[in-house]
């Protein structure tokens, strides 16, 4: 990417701007001397932080404001516009903020303030352990520090790479498009200033009489609060495999990945789901020719719908991958994969993405309450006090769809973590949030909001083919959820967004969505 030359585009906020520029809840962007900065407005209050997402640097003013708080278009991260602070993940930290004053008819963004430092909390001799530093893990450790938290933070992993930019696993860094670099969420050092010890080992059992957690190593970390968040696995072939099958869950399997594809032509994914699909097309943008191969009718069907389905297929065929559906692969055999109706497909490397299971061993054996998952109340808290669970693994009571539902989404992980941090320090936060997640398919976008299981039917508004549209999953008269279909680059994706954005937040406040989307 070419650097920028020059400040960034939009206008001089130092020099000022008129107060007519920007109407009463809108926002502009523009900069002070080579900061990006965006200024907003809600009544006669001003406000300006960075213009650009901590997450993956989303333009802040296409996304909308919600009382004195910013949402980011691109995947939903959520600022303070009082205060620069980072409110909801997947940012990954604050944005600077500036004072802002106005002298008749003009306003102008004058010095940027320094950030406010959170008062230490109570319970400095409190022991907190969290089991996993995934993105419920990582988020809860953060969380702790952020509001005060002057304890012992102890993160268990055994992952010598976590915590990671998980998503960037199968798009971006798989692709080559993403240098190493990106892919920690934060360098080491960042552990270190914030005293968040990270012990390289495995969780083995939980002791709940004497609150202690056992490593495989032998040692004991003695809690007085514990999160449990163990994530999930990728489910292994059941199927004789002669050579080498690959499994994407981890930074060094995506590595492993890439190593195997050097110099290798031909590729097969079992599996069309979000994971396969995201391998394929990695996989194609380094070169190699792929051929999916899975059970379904279409890809994705069971959780899109087939509309959605079908256009997800035909961008990747229009992008070369080949698709074996109503296949099940026989067995592994050396440069191909067997297929259970007698056909055979060429493959120097295989990958599997054929889903995931929670780890819940710990949780078992520790009977901890199940229910396809570690059952969770709305605060997050297992059948065992002062014992929580986020993530993969985590069962809770929606209040969106009325149903207890488990998700395995990047987002939600993280802010279930946020949210099972604050009640670990005693807030009684309720988990509220609307499940969210995005994914991509060469130049296809899809954005998901909501939770449907199952519906009664989909309403398509707008052209899926064209890849401009909304599709929403109704259930009798409500709606469960909203995917957007965006192309990359296109002039509508702005306002699809946005679109999705506004859907985000009927739902937090029990309304109708329908009437956002209608075109």
């Amino acid at each position: 990417m070419a650097e920028q030359q020059g400040p960034p585009p939009g206008p001089d906020l130092a020099a000022g701007i008129a107060a007519a520029d920007v109407a009463d809840g809108g926002m502009i962007a523009g900069h002070v001397g080579d900061e990006a900065v965006l200024l907003a407005r809600r009544g006669e209050e001003w406000f300006a932080i960075g213009a650009t997402c901590s997450h993956y640097g989303g333009p802040l003013a296409e996304g909308i404001m919600v009382g004195d708080t910013v949402r980011c278009p691109w995947h939903h991260a959520c600022f303070d516009l009082r205060t620069g602070r980072r409110l909801r993940m997947p940012a990954l930290h604050d944005l600077p903020c500036w004072r802002v004053e106005r002298t008749g008819d003009r306003v102008r963004v004058a010095e940027q303030l320094e950030p406010r430092v959170p008062a230490v909390a109570a319970g400095a001799a409190r022991r907190f352990v969290i089991v996993g530093a995934g993105a419920a893990g990582n988020a809860a450790a953060e969380t702790l520090r952020r509001e005060g938290f002057d304890g012992s933070i102890t993160v268990v992993d055994g992952d010598p790479d976590a915590p990671c930019d998980r998503p960037n696993l199968s798009k971006d860094y798989l692709a080559g498009h993403a240098p190493e670099e990106w892919i920690p969420l934060h360098p080491p050092s960042f552990y270190e200033e914030h005293r968040i010890e990270i012990v390289r080992a495995r969780a083995r059992a939980i002791n709940r009489e004497d609150r202690a957690v056992e490593l495989d190593d032998g040692r004991r970390l003695p809690f007085d609060s514990l999160l449990l968040a163990t994530g999930a696995e990728p489910n292994r072939l059941g199927i004789p495999v002669e050579g080498e099958v690959h499994y994407l869950r981890t930074v060094a399997d995506s590595r492993a990945i890439i190593r195997a594809a050097e110099g290798r032509h031909r590729a097969a994914v079992l599996g069309a789901s979000f994971i396969g699909l995201e391998v394929a097309a990695s996989l194609r943008a380094r070169g190699l020719e792929v051929h999916v191969i899975a059970p379904d009718a279409l890809p994705l069907e069971r959780i899109l719908g087939p509309e959605l389905g079908r256009a997800i297929q035909a961008e990747h065929e229009a992008n070369g991958v080949v698709f074996h559906l109503g296949e099940k692969p026989a067995r592994i055999e050396k440069g191909a994969v067997a297929l259970e109706s007698g056909g055979r497909v060429a493959a120097e490397l295989v990958v599997a993405g054929i889903g995931v299971r929670p780890r819940l061993e710990l949780a078992e054996s520790a009977g901890l309450e199940q229910d396809r998952g570690v059952k969770v109340n709305e605060y997050l808290e297992t059948s065992a006090p002062g014992v929580y669970a986020a993530g993969d693994i985590a069962r809770w009571p929606d209040p969106h769809s009325g149903q207890p539902i488990r998700v395995e989404h990047w987002v939600v992980a993280e802010r279930q973590g946020q949210t099972a941090a604050r009640n670990m320090l005693g807030r009684r936060e309720r988990f509220d949030a609307v499940p969210f997640f995005w994914s991509l398919h060469f130049g296809l976008d899809v954005d998901y909001a909501g939770h449907a299981e199952h519906w009664d039917g989909i309403e398509v508004l707008g052209d899926v083919g064209r890849k401009d549209a909304q599709l929403l999953y109704r259930a009798g008269d409500r709606v469960l959820a909203v995917a957007t279909v965006i192309a990359m680059g296109a002039e509508s994706a702005v306002r699809r967004q946005r679109q999705n954005l506004e859907v985000e937040h009927a739902m937090e406040q029990g309304r109708d969505v329908a009437p956002v989307v209608r075109d």
